[in-house]
């Protein structure tokens, strides 16, 4: 270990007094040259050589913001970056920002505003993107600001601010806003429109106009008037400093955003919960009134939102490149999601031959560098990673000594880089409030990029320390300096004023983002998805393993959030965030503006399509959730690369394994012999793995348990459940379908469960609530049919979404029944689409209280997208409903109906008939 320098007096003392503090050491840093925490330390300056943030051309630079937000920590790695880092050193301004619906940049004049609605595709057929065009310039008259800065920002709004000594400018934007708030001063307000308007409403300060096809409101204060000349519009303030431009859905909705132009956004917030197996969070505007009483606003959802929320959308929607956004009429929202699993590993099983697991253990233990020669926080943090996925391994097996010996690289090589002043440490930056790890590596340093992916792996290889020491990883010892690494990569506290609020991880667009500095014109990006899940996945465990339940709940937050951005916008799950001219099924990357086929580094299918996998582990379960989509990437990757993986094959090997098992084996069975492991990887932990899960079964995240380290996995008719238990005496573990789990304490445990619930992957309900589908049109609490089939009907090629069209309807009547407080409609629907590409299918279940004919409440649930390979896939209400009618009531004499119908697509396909494979559970006694 590097001999840490010496500790001033000074220094001790003020760590001391404020180590209890929050999440570790002291609000903010010593001034001495090296800052203890606990047993480790970190340094207040940079090692010699080494640099900060610069622009491109090298030269150092200071956070771009106003004096009001001088002492605040600067949330790099966001939509909007740019404001506050000038990567560019020709451009105080800066670049695009892509808001969804609206794209932004500042210039001289003020924010140019665009809303780009159609796709397109570029770098050969790689990459789509939805390019900011800018269709109007807000500003104030005769504004020529010498460079824009960040005045305020919130959780996903953003305030730049623009002053050239006579005039000024501050407008409030955010994502799902489809307003701009502006407040100018020594000047009128003016729109300048990228071509002459045309004006469709003139309410004197409310004026409608279209640019380039897209429609646009802009509102003055009371007793205004907008005035048109050419391609300026100007409207004079008065007394007044305030004005709004919002992008219309159509022109038909002036009225109800006039209704809203005055209630200014000032702020936003996420909160977040996890309870029993679910995960909800809230995401709240504050605003303020300009003109009138109102204080409510509008906001555009993203897919991943609007999926899994219940709240009331309006029939608005807008054009993003995640997909639609759906307008609510709220100042808030809340999204409800089963939380995605995660263990420290996978559980033991009898597939591993112990003789076999211990070689290749050894392999990795008597090398002559575990480490592999890494030096700078990435690699070394990979190496880190690929070391701590064994130590459950080893000791799985009762390799305790093998344990014990990789334990103890662990701590090595953690407390080395904890340490100031050895050949790798951490330093802090007081002017951008960040804790950068020298040697860095691409762009950490001068960038401020990708600190969630490095620490991910520190904060994972020390949980796992943690789980074994618990004493290791006290704050007094080596817990204080990773809570200051999660201080810096993600954290919790807004309040904290040496580090900003979740630096990487973008609340409302629910994923991380990677450049520090946002300086493309494409936006910011992030390529590896999965190793930003690294991190969320670390916290879960890391919380767990110190009792820390605020941290596992902030990582199960994370984790689940980011699980559904990944399946939609990386993998395109449910085929409708990919525009169909992109040509791919997953994505490399994702940008502001759209997504690319591709990595930073190379073309190589292996790697375009493996980026998102790894590291492979115990948090990786949630990949699971979406088999039919990795079924389709790992098509096309082999399409592309012209035959099965080479180079990442293990990696390859595992992501199949999440969807079929079986396969994977057969696949590592015949190529294991002669492949060298990705980095991150090695052959003991991908024999593990793989093995583990042919026998369990893929994860099934149709089920939860009721603590973050539990996880289901599912093979043919038959579960296991698995939960690890961190606390210090043994508890029961309770599943969302009741079965329950007794785990000893410090201990992993699985089986088959006990309790409610059976082994069927949906288990039913008592008798007399679950129906069987009869093909005539029937639904019966019968068993004992015989298996058949319907024809689903074409869509046409038209978009059916929400409606019936051609639908199978079956039907029970008589029905009596008393609503279940909580219970929920389900269902399971075995569909087949055969070999035809583009279908969806999609249910609606009615409910006639009485049987008078007039259904009082209907449920209709978000299509399911088929594959085209042939074979039934099942569909259920795990899809989501998308629309609701009526409220729920008891059942007199009433009827049930379940019509089936195809939402998308230029084929028919098929329903399962007469088995207890396709049912419909309605939530009755």
């Amino acid at each position: 270990m590097p001999a840490p320098r010496t500790r001033p007096a000074a220094a001790l003392v003020l760590a001391s007094a404020l180590a209890v503090v929050g999440l570790g050491p002291a609000a903010a840093p010593a001034a001495a040259a090296t800052v203890p925490v606990g047993s480790g330390s970190y340094s207040d300056t940079r090692p010699a050589g080494t640099s900060g943030p610069t622009t491109n051309t090298g030269t150092p630079v200071t956070p771009k913001v106003t004096t009001a937000a001088r002492n605040r920590p600067v949330p790099t790695n966001d939509w909007w970056s740019s404001l506050a880092f000038q990567r560019y050193g020709d451009n105080p301004y800066s670049t695009p920002m892509y808001g969804h619906p609206l794209t932004y940049q500042a210039t001289a004049g003020g924010l140019d505003v665009g809303y780009p609605t159609s796709a397109a595709i570029v770098g050969d057929g790689r990459q789509y993107e939805y390019a900011h065009k800018r269709d109007l310039t807000i500003g104030v008259t005769g504004l020529n600001s010498p460079d824009t800065k960040a005045d305020d920002w919130s959780d996903w709004t953003v305030t730049p601010y623009w002053s050239d000594g006579a005039r000024t400018l501050r407008t409030t934007i955010g994502h799902g806003s489809p307003f701009v708030y502006a407040k100018g001063s020594g000047g009128n307000a003016q729109i300048t429109t990228a071509g002459a308007p045309t004006v469709f409403a003139d309410q004197g300060n409310v004026l409608g106009i279209t640019v380039a096809g897209h429609h646009y409101a802009l509102f003055a204060p009371t007793g205004s008037d907008w005035n048109v000349s050419g391609s300026t519009v100007t409207a004079g303030l008065g007394s007044k400093d305030y004005f709004s431009v919002a992008v219309l859905p159509s022109t038909g909705a002036l009225a109800t955003f006039r209704k809203y132009a005055y209630s200014f956004v000032t702020g936003s917030k996420a909160t977040w919960s996890y309870t029993g197996g679910t995960v909800r969070a809230t995401y709240t505007l504050t605003t303020e009134a300009k003109e009138g009483t109102e204080r409510g606003t509008l906001q555009a959802l993203y897919r991943h939102q609007w999926l899994n929320t219940t709240d009331p959308l309006t029939s608005y929607t807008y054009v993003s490149p995640r997909g639609t956004m759906k307008v609510r009429e709220s100042a808030s929202f809340t999204t409800t999601q089963k939380a995605a699993a995660v263990l420290p590993a996978l559980p033991k099983s009898n597939a591993v031959d112990t003789a076999r697991l211990r070689g290749y253990l050894n392999e990795v233990v008597n090398a002559s560098d575990p480490f592999s020669g890494a030096s700078d926080t990435y690699w070394t943090g990979k190496a880190l990673g690929r070391l701590a996925q064994l130590v459950p391994v080893a000791e799985q097996i009762g390799e305790t000594g093998t344990r014990d010996r990789l334990l103890g690289l662990l701590k090595g090589k953690l407390q080395d880089w904890f340490t100031a002043g050895g050949g790798g440490e951490f330093s802090y930056d007081k002017d951008w409030k960040t804790l950068t790890g020298y040697p860095a590596s691409y762009g950490s340093d001068t960038e401020l990029n990708d600190h969630h992916f490095h620490y991910s792996y520190y904060v994972y290889a020390a949980a796992i320390v943690a789980q074994y020491d618990p004493a290791w990883a006290a704050d007094s010892a080596w817990g204080g300096m990773v809570k200051t690494l999660v201080r810096d990569a993600a954290n919790p506290s807004r309040t904290d004023t040496a580090f900003p609020f979740l630096r990487g991880f973008d609340v409302y667009a629910g994923h991380s983002w990677a450049s520090g500095h946002q300086g493309f014109a494409a936006g910011n990006n992030q390529e590896s998805s999965s190793e930003s899940t690294n991190l969320s996945a670390a916290l879960v465990l890391w919380g767990s393993a110190t009792g820390d339940t605020s941290l596992r709940d902030l990582g199960t937050f994370l984790l689940t959030t980011e699980s559904e951005s990944i399946a939609q916008y990386w993998f395109d799950a449910d085929e409708q965030v990919f525009p169909s001219s992109f040509g791919h099924d997953t994505a490399g990357m994702v940008w502001g503006s759209g997504a690319a086929y591709a990595t930073w580094w190379t073309a190589n299918p292996e790697e375009i399509h493996g980026i998102n996998v790894l590291p492979v582990t115990g948090g990786s379960l949630h990949l699971g959730g979406e088999k039919t989509a990795i079924r389709r990437n790992l098509a096309e990757m082999e399409r592309e690369n012209g035959g099965p993986a080479v180079e990442w094959r293990d990696l390859l090997w595992e992501f199949q394994s999440f969807a079929d098992p079986g396969t994977a084996k057969a696949k590592w069975d015949a190529g294991h012999a002669g492949y060298t492991p990705e980095q991150g990887e090695s052959k003991a932990h991908t024999y593990h793995w793989i093995n583990t899960l042919d026998t369990l079964g893929a994860p099934d995240a149709t089920v939860t348990g009721d603590i973050p380290t539990s996880a289901v996995f599912t093979k043919g008719t038959a579960r296991t459940y698995a939960a690890h238990n961190h606390g210090p005496t043994a508890r029961t573990v309770t599943f969302s379908d009741g079965k329950t789990l007794s785990v000893p304490a410090r201990s992993t445990a699985s089986g088959t469960g006990t309790g409610g619930g059976d082994t069927d992957p949906d288990p039913e309900p008592p008798t007399g609530n679950t129906f069987q589908l009869r093909s005539g049109g029937t639904l019966t609490t019968a068993t004992g049919g015989t298996a058949g089939s319907d024809t689903i009907a074409s869509a046409g090629g038209a978009n059916h979404d929400g409606t019936p069209y051609q639908p199978l309807v079956y039907e029970v009547r008589g029905v009596n029944g008393t609503l279940t407080p909580g219970a929920q409609t389900a269902f399971r629907l075995q569909v087949d689409a055969g070999t035809v590409v583009g279908l969806g299918q999609q249910a609606r279940i009615s409910y006639d209280f009485t049987g008078d004919g007039r259904f009082d409440r209907t449920e209709t649930y978000h299509y399911f997208a088929t594959d085209p390979v042939t074979g039934w896939e099942e569909y259920s209400q795990a899809r989501g409903i998308k629309a609701t009618t009526g409220t729920p009531g008891n059942l007199a004499g009433g009827t049930v109906r379940l019509e089936v119908w195809s939402a998308i697509g230029n084929a028919p396909s098929k329903l399962q008939t007469g088995t207890d494979k396709s049912v419909l559970v309605i939530p009755y006694n």
